[in-house]
Order: structure tokens, then C-alpha cells, then sequence
């Protein structure tokens, strides 16, 4: 008897021969794997419905209606506020503790800090696992806040007690340039970098888990489920927000009225105020139970697909694609997931032949929603990496522009910003934009995409792209502008001093546009893999965007090396294009190989948003290929 290769569903051509093979096959395709009963459990345990909330202890919540929705999330809200709050306020005045108290040169203090932020984000990945895998969102949180918390204490300890930091005495500006104060004694920065990598660490468990928790609070059965979401996602950021501008403006205050330790100390006692609130929301919280080790089963699909790399579709030895019986999943916490075609080679890894017997182990065989799984990773992959390249930029503003900063006049009318506070500016944008969203950007855009919110969560990650390309463009031409001005009034060799006559708020423009592109970028890039990461992975999935982050650290300063080995040479006295003094550098020219990698990365982001599939579309239809194929098998049976 001829057989048919196995493939996805697809709507039946009524009339010809090969009408019946082809249904024949799409039911052990597409409705096979929901009505198996050959084998119970597919890892050994129990399953439950992917949208059932439990308690804190494990059990159903019977009525809904008394946990959960938008008191629940404000409890989270505050716990995100307060990490980003410390996140910030790190980023900005690390740099200047590091010069001004530790005595390091700018460039080993910001590349410390690029770190900091880089393990901060790319650690997520490690938080999200062990939420998903074996604590859930709600313990992970708890654990790591308190972790962050210690880190925090740790650097007010270091700020307030001179032991911690070295000899003050004689030590002018001008000695710091000269390199003539004490340096930092070795066990000093060991303690240093020791507490601020803690904090660093403390982050991986708050990052990938506090979105995805607050998503958790709202009810999938809902109608309003997707308003609530898109709206969840811009106040979620929204808070994030206010805990930059809290940080770039109050805590700089702080700084400069009452010292570090009391900056420091400002951000601890906030981390532990939000600690408090998060613990007392405790009974309204909605919990996901976790799904057991996301990397077993991603393990289990390799090996299993790699036994089976021999195996044809099309052999007589195949019974069909693996699943178990009824509607409800083998993996806790996770709904069934249709098959797709893409990754056809990890189908292989449940494709059920006789030999496999009636109780296979998953390293032979697995389910079609646990290959499922494993192929929505890959295929979420390309988004988050193209965001890389603004989180590149994003790091570069929070150093470079500090430098640029520094040599402009301040004022704004009689009064006059530190310089610290200069990267608020994009927070205001951002504030702004969402406080409007909904009343100018949705009607606006819905008008031009046609789509209820707007635009798509991928189209507003393309604009917000698009936007960082400006911002970065804009302060490449600003820089050169700024450079031949100090140039030309004298200014040359006063990299610290600011020139009177030309205004910082012109740095205002590339830090609205990178806010604007933030916005747009970072808030659909949030919402997109909360909703197409597996039931059981949305730690995972809202890790990749974190990992995006720390990656951009990385990679920013991995450039910044690359460029300052190139363009300088020690022996020659040829200064690097970012020489510690960005008049006698070339900023600009950096700023242009950024503009440059950022208008590539987004034509390639376009190719591979052209190419995704969002899971809402298999789902729509699968549900018609069952409805086509049961119809289809109701007419064959009536002509009979």
C-alpha cells in the first residue's frame, strides 16, 4: 500500500484520488496526537491545563474574582519600579563613584558598569529557567529580590565607611586627571566588584520573571484579555520608567546633598519597601505551577530526533506523531500546541514507529507539544537578537553622552542639572509617550495599519528600531557640530569644562528619539514573547528579551575595545577616536559605525519578521483543518 508523507494539516481538495490519502494522513497528523491512548504520561508525571491559576500552595483557585487583575499587578508594578529604580541609579553614578572615589580612569569605570548591566540582563536567563523548571515566578522573585537587596547593602556599606575606599586627602580634579591620587587598594575593588556583581545577580530572578507574573494575574478566558495585556505591557514599562527618573534626578540629588553612602542607602531602603509590598500581595496572587525542566525536555527533543535522524516519514513502520490522550498536556502547566512544518527534522523525535512499544522513554520519543515547544524557541530567537543593537545603543548613551555632557553649559534658565542627571531626558520621552499612547499613537496608527491596537507587536518592535537608527544619526551630526565648536573656541584640551555658549539640550533630540524607539522596541518585544513562548516557558521566552539587554552591554563594550585598539596607537601618541578627551577624539565617527551595524540589524529584523507565523495563526487553523477534515469524514461516510 502506498503512504503518504506526514505533513501539517491543510485543507483538503475535494474530488481526486489523493484526497483520501492526504486526509488520512492529516488526521494522524493533526487530530492523532489529541486522540492517542497509547501511553498516559509522556515524562513520568502528572499534567494540568495550561490556563488553570493555583494558590500559593498549589491548589485551583475556585473564584477567580477574588485574586488576581490590576490590584495584583500593582503589587508587582512596585517591585519592578524599585529594581529599575537601583538599575539606574547604578548605571549613572557607578561610573562617577568609580573615577571621583575609587580613583579608576573613566574607561575602566564605565567598561565595570557595561558589565554590571550586561550580567544584570544576560543572568535572566538562568532566572527564568529556574522559574519555569522548579520554583515558580512568585519564589523566584522573592528569593532574588532578597539577594539584590544584600548587594544593595553591601554598596552603602562600601560608600559609607572610609575603610572601603581609599585616602581623600590631596586629591583635587586635577590630580584625578594627572592620575596622582591613592588608587583603590586591590582587596578595596575585590569588595567592590564582589557586591556590585551580587547585585548584578540578583537581578537574574526579578528581570525574566516580574513581567511574566503580572501577565499571569489576568484571566485568558476573559474577552478582554488582549486589552488587558497591551495596556498591562505599557504600564509595566511605564513603571520602569518612573523608577529611571526617580533614579537619574531624586538619588542624584541625594547624591550631591548628602554624599554616596546616603545615594546608595536610598536605593536599598526603596528595594526593601518594594520587598515588603510584594510579600504582602502575597493572597491576591494568581501562580502558573512550574513545568519541570525546560532543558530536559529541549534535551529530550535533540536526542530523541537524533536516534531517529535515519528514519523516513513516509516508512511502514510509522505509526504517526506522537501524543497523549485527551485534550490536556504532559508537561504541567502547558495546553496542547498544534503541529507545525517548520523544523521538520525535530519531528523526528515524535515520530512513533512500532518498535517503540507501548511505554517508550521521552529519550526516544516525544510529544508533538513538547517538539512544539523546542521549535517556538528557535523561531523566537532572530526577534530579541535584533534588539540587540539598541540596547547597544542605549548603553552608549548612558556612558558617552554622560562625556558629551560634561563639556556643555547645563542651565536650564537659573537653574543648573548635574550632569548625572542629563539621562533622564529619554525616561520624560518615554513617560510621555505612554501617558499618551492610547489617546494619539492607537487612533493614529490604526488608521494606517488597520489593526485594533494599532500595530502588531512586531511592527512597533520595526518603529522602534527605525527610531534608534535617528537617534543615533542625529548624535553623530550633533557630535561632530559639538567637537569643531570646542575646537574652534579653544576649548581643546578642557574636556571638563563646560563651554558656555553651547546648550546641553541639544542632546535633548537623540534622547527623545532613543526614548521614543524604546518604547515602541522594548514594550512590544515584552508582549510578543510573553504571548508566543510555550505555557510553560513564559519565563524563559521574557528572558530572551533581558538576554537581549545584556548582550547589548557586552557587545557595546566589545566595540568600544575593538575601536579604541584600532584608531589608537600608544607608541605614536595617536589617540583612539573615544580617547578619555572626546574633544580630541572621534566620537562622531563611532556614532556613524553604530548608525551603520543599527540600518543592517534592521534589514535583517525585517527579513525575519516578514517570516514569523504568530501561534495565534496556527491555532485559528488548526481548529478549521479539524472542522474541514471532520466534515470531509462525514461526507466519505454518507457516499458510502
Amino acid at each position: 500500500m502506498d503512504t503518504c508523507e506526514i505533513k501539517s494539516p491543510e485543507v483538503p481538495q475535494q474530488g481526486t484520488p489523493t484526497a483520501a490519502c492526504s486526509s488520512m494522513n492529516r488526521k494522524k497528523l493533526g487530530i492523532y496526537f489529541i486522540e492517542s491512548e497509547d501511553r498516559r504520561m509522556a515524562l513520568g508525571r502528572g499534567y494540568t491545563r495550561g490556563s488553570t491559576p493555583v494558590n500559593i500552595h498549589g491548589k485551583s483557585i475556585v473564584d477567580l474574582s477574588k485574586t488576581g487583575g490590576w490590584i495584583a499587578a500593582f503589587f508587582i508594578f512596585g517591585n519592578e519600579m524599585a529594581e529599575r529604580m537601583a538599575y539606574f541609579g547604578l548605571s549613572v553614578n557607578m561610573v562617577a563613584f568609580m573615577f571621583y572615589v575609587m580613583h579608576r580612569p573613566f574607561e575602566s569605570s564605565s567598561n565595570a558598569v557595561n558589565n554590571f548591566l550586561g550580567i544584570s540582563q544576560a543572568s535572566s536567563v538562568l532566572g527564568g529557567f529556574l522559574a519555569d523548571a522548579y520554583l515558580g515566578r512568585y519564589w523566584t522573585i522573592a528569593i532574588f529580590t532578597t539577594i539584590y537587596l544584600a548587594g544593595l547593602t553591601g554598596i552603602t556599606i562600601c560608600a559609607t565607611m572610609s575603610i572601603f575606599v581609599p585616602n581623600q586627602e590631596n586629591c583635587d580634579q586635577l590630580s584625578l586627571l594627572l592620575g596622582n591620587c591613592e588608587p583603590a587598594k586591590p582587596w578595596q575593588m575585590t569588595y567592590l566588584y564582589t557586591v556590585l556583581y551580587i547585585t548584578a545577580f540578583g537581578a537574574a530572578g526579578i528581570r525574566p520573571c516580574v513581567s511574566s507574573f503580572g501577565a499571569d494575574q489576568f484571566d485568558e478566558r476573559s474577552k478582554n484579555y488582549k486589552s488587558h495585556l497591551d495596556r498591562f505591557f505599557n504600564l509595566f514599562y511605564l513603571s520602569v520608567t518612573i523608577g529611571a527618573i526617580i533614579a537619574f534626578t531624586a538619588v542624584v540629588y541625594v547624591q550631591m546633598k548628602y554624599g554616596w553612602g546616603s545615594a546608595f542607602g536610598s536605593l536599598a531602603i526603596a528595594m526593601g519597601v518594594s520587598n515588603m509590598l510584594f510579600f504582602i500581595g502575597t493572597p491576591l496572587y494568581r501562580h502558573r505551577l512550574p513545568g519541570g525542566s525546560p532543558l530536559t525536555r529541549v534535551a529530550q527533543v535533540l536526542v530523541a530526533a537524533y536516534r531517529k535522524r535515519n528514519e523516513s516519514f513516509g516508512s511502514s513502520e510509522v505509526i504517526g506523531l506522537y501524543e497523549v490522550p485527551g485534550r490536556k498536556s504532559a508537561i504541567k502547566g502547558s495546553q496542547k500546541i498544534a503541529h507545525t512544518d517548520d523544523f521538520r527534522f525535530l519531528d523526528k523525535a515524535a515520530l512513533q514507529l512500532k518498535q517503540d512499544g507501548p511505554n517508550p522513554t521521552p529519550w526516544n520519543l516525544c510529544t508533538v507539544t513538547q517538539v512544539e515547544e523546542v521549535k517556538i524557541l528557535i523561531k523566537l530567537i532572530p526577534i530579541p537578537v535584533c534588539t540587540i543593537m539598541l540596547n547597544v545603543i542605549l548603553t552608549e548613551f548612558l556612558t558617552l553622552s554622560v562625556q558629551q555632557a560634561y563639556t556643555l553649559n547645563t542651565h536650564l534658565g537659573q537653574l543648573k542639572l548635574p550632569v548625572t542627571c542629563m539621562p533622564v531626558f529619554p525616561g520624560l520621552s518615554v513617560f510621555l509617550i505612554l501617558s499618551l499612547y492610547y489617546q494619539t499613537f492607537v487612533p493614529v496608527f490604526k488608521l494606517i495599519t488597520g489593526h485594533p491596537h494599532g500595530a502588531s507587536q512586531l511592527q512597533r518592535i520595526g518603529i522602534g528600531l527605525a527610531v534608534s537608527i535617528l537617534s543615533v544619526a542625529w548624535a553623530a551630526i550633533f557630535e561632530k557640530y559639538r567637537r569643531n565648536y570646542a575646537i574652534q573656541n579653544g576649548f581643546e584640551a578642557s574636556f571638563l569644562t563646560p563651554m558656555p555658549n553651547l546648550s546641553a539640550y541639544w542632546l535633548l533630540i537623540q534622547y527623545c528619539l532613543i526614548g521614543v524607539a524604546e518604547v515602541f522596541c522594548i514594550v512590544g518585544l515584552l508582549e510578543f514573547l510573553y504571548e508566543e513562548a510555550p505555557d510553560a516557558m513564559k519565563s524563559i521566552g521574557s528572558a530572551y528579551a533581558a538576554l537581549a539587554g545584556g548582550l547589548g552591554c557586552f557587545f557595546a563594550t566589545l566595540i568600544n575595545s575593538v575601536v579604541k585598539s584600532v584608531t589608537g596607537n600608544s607608541d605614536k601618541r595617536q589617540e583612539s577616536w573615544l580617547s578619555q578627551n572626546i574633544n580630541t577624539g572621534k566620537f562622531d565617527y563611532f556614532y556613524w559605525i553604530l548608525t551603520g551595524l543599527s540600518l543592517i540589524n534592521f534589514c535583517v529584523f525585517l527579513f525575519s519578521a516578514h517570516r514569523y507565523k504568530y501561534r495565534t495563526q496556527h491555532v485559528y487553523e488548526m481548529e478549521n483543518v479539524k472542522h474541514d477534515v471532520t466534515n470531509n469524514g462525514s461526507a466519505t461516510i454518507g457516499s458510502s
